[in-house]
């Protein structure tokens, strides 16, 4: 076994594969970015080296060299699927934790791995690697276009008709070249509602591979996996057995060696039948589900196999297993991108629960990298009952500083849909976020700000004849308070007392009815929970409404803001054009997300922002204005 490992990646991953390292004795080496110099990966490992950047081969190459490192783990993502990182470490004598050289080749470009399977007999969905009109129209629309490199959804896009085709293979071919350092593409027939299932293998050099059942992954948002499962409720025992030796077969196919997943596309409507859509050499964001139910540690026999260990495993998978991806996004915006500060944190434990997480307090979350914050993992004997104890532990996980997807995950664990097993790649693109109708964590951010009620503001002064309520607007929504009266919009008034029990700890009293509740304040920001509540003052109303009485019939503020924080990558306009209502001014890019700006209305545009410019959330990007013989607006 090695003495020492490098691993090339950041984040949960680094953190989760320096967790084995240290269980079986060996010494863990991390890098950085200057963005990552005081992320918890780096301060678990036992060294860490810092580099420019973690797609850079010779970087990582020197740091393991400098380090004195046997191995390098390259986790997922990044270089995880480079077979020029595999060669170089060939070259450099240094042992890549991971496939040969021909199985990352032929694997990690979609276009040549669909035709090698294709060749061996396994059914594919059809699509082109030539990308143009002419391939599409034979493909058929609606159509996907699809990075031929890397994984994780970044840069597909779904093409409705023939006017798409050119903005959507724009924008693929940018985010391909930023995630991925290749803006190859090909083209894939559309199918509608289908569910995506993959199966883990591993295997050996010595010709042994194995698979270890296969994972639901169905429940996406723009390609990008939210909630997967082991075992898929889908599948009976023929078909698993089917699939399972199906996957082995494209193994063995390359060659393959280490641990890899085989993904499938299988249709509700006839779920014995299975396209293959791609390999992915490398480990698996959503490994720890399979690793709750066969009891074995992925990590550890990557280790072992790239060490020249035989295969020595008896698969037998026990029980279901249930993984949440908690993302740094705003579901009631769209779910854009979402950066801060990590003010309060709190993950669960207990039977049956694994978190696999690079948080803590006092961490910035940054536009850069993956949104993707950590996993939040269940096990149980049904599927039921580990869907109940996933939803249990995210009611307890506290994030405060950051906005995040947790309550709409726990929305999506109660669709009725969701419980049934009835599953397809587009089900939660129908889910609309629910908007928190309840009114305590309103009610608590309120209190902890007023007078006299353990808030920031000091004692109570004191006035002739009766105290006038203290009035308070966050977002739309006006809350008076009038001794231990609380009022919420038009609502009835209800009685309140804030209760503090620690540093972030609360408990909310609302007529009786006591709610725990974790609370900080950060400026003009509150967060209960993982609601953000912004207090807004009324001169700030005031002035919204004047700005609304000059506006005249304007539909929409002249100033046009950027939805998320992140990077300007294209403007597609310049100052002084003359734009209409819906039209495309710009792209910002934030954690491999591209967002497309438009015009908001009518007039002329003034940019503020040049492409590589850095812009925050609600940072100005340009300005509308009227065309001249429009006339002053009463």
């Amino acid at each position: 076994m090695f003495g020492t490992v490098l691993v090339a990646n950041r984040g949960e991953i680094a953190c989760r594969v320096i967790a084995t390292l240290h269980r079986l004795g060996i010494r863990a080496v991390a890098v950085f970015t200057d963005e990552d110099r005081g992320a918890l990966h780096v301060t678990r490992a036992d060294e860490a080296r810092r580099i420019d950047s973690y797609l850079s081969i010779d970087a990582v190459l020197a740091a393991a060299r400098s380090a004195g490192a046997d191995a390098i783990h390259p986790g997922y993502g990044f270089l995880s699927e480079n077979a020029d990182l595999a060669r170089a470490c060939d070259a450099a004598g240094v042992v890549f934790v991971g496939p040969g050289v021909k199985a990352l080749e032929v694997m990690g470009d979609k276009i040549r791995a669909k035709e090698h399977v294709s060749a061996a007999g396994v059914p594919v969905i059809p699509g082109s690697s030539t990308v143009d009109a002419a391939a599409a129209e034979r493909v058929g629309y609606p159509l996907l276009v699809k990075p031929s490199a890397g994984g994780g959804g970044k840069g597909m896009a779904v093409v409705e008709r023939p006017d798409e085709l050119a903005a959507a293979l724009v924008g693929a071919r940018r985010v391909a070249a930023a995630a991925f350092g290749d803006d190859t593409l090909l083209l894939e027939r559309l199918v509608r509602a289908p569910r995506h299932i993959e199966v883990q293998l591993l295997a050996d050099e010595h010709g042994v591979v194995r698979h270890l059942g296969e994972r639901e992954c169905s429940l996406q948002r723009r390609h990008q996996k939210v909630i997967e499962e082991a075992p898929s409720p889908l599948l009976d025992v023929a078909t698993r057995a089917r699939i399972g030796e199906a996957a082995c077969e494209v193994a063995r196919s390359v060659g393959y060696v280490g641990a890899g997943t085989v993904e499938f596309l299988v249709s509700d409507e006839a779920p014995t039948e299975f396209f293959f859509m791609e390999m992915n050499t490398r480990l698996q964001v959503e490994h720890p589900v399979t690793e709750l139910v066969t009891g074995l540690d992925l990590v550890e026999w990557q280790l072992r196999i790239a060490a020249g260990e035989p295969l020595t495993v008896d698969v037998a998978m026990t029980g279901h297993a249930i993984e949440a991806r908690v993302y740094a996004e705003d579901p009631a915006r769209d779910f854009l991108p979402s950066t801060g500060t990590v003010l309060v944190l709190e993950e669960p434990t207990g039977e049956g629960i694994r978190v696999d997480s690079a948080l803590r307090t006092g961490l910035e979350i940054g536009s850069t990298y993956d949104p993707m914050l950590a996993k939040v993992i269940a096990w149980a004997p049904d599927r039921a009952g580990a869907i109940a104890r996933l939803d249990q532990a995210l009611a307890r996980t506290s994030l405060l500083g950051v906005r995040t997807n947790i309550a709409y995950l726990r929305q999506v664990l109660a669709d009725q849909e969701v419980r049934a097993g009835r599953l397809h790649t587009g089900l939660l693109g129908g889910l609309t976020p629910a908007v928190a109708a309840d009114r305590v964590p309103l009610i608590a951010a309120v209190l902890s700000r007023v007078p006299g009620r353990d808030g920031a503001w000091g004692s109570d002064g004191w006035r002739l004849g009766d105290a006038r309520p203290l009035r308070f607007e966050v977002g739309d929504v006006e809350v008076s308070v009038q001794g231990s009266t609380v009022t919420v919009g038009g609502d009835e008034p209800v009685a309140a007392r804030l209760v503090r029990r620690g540093p972030t700890e609360v408990e909310l009293d609302l007529d009786g009815v006591v709610h725990p509740l974790r609370l900080v304040s950060d400026g003009p920001v509150t967060w209960v929970g993982d609601v953000e509540l912004r207090f807004r003052s009324r001169v700030e109303r005031l002035a919204d409404e004047l700005v609304a009485l000059t506006r005249g019939t304007r539909p929409a503020d002249p100033q046009v803001r950027s939805p998320m924080p992140g990077i300007v990558v294209s403007v597609d306009v310049r100052t002084g054009d003359d734009v209409v209502a819906g039209q495309h001014l710009l792209t910002i890019e934030a954690m491999k997300m591209e967002h497309r700006v438009v015009a908001p209305s009518d007039g002329i545009v003034t940019l503020a922002v040049r492409p590589t410019d850095r812009v925050a959330l609600d940072h100005v990007v340009a300005t509308i204005t009227g065309h001249p013989d429009e006339g002053t607006p009463a």
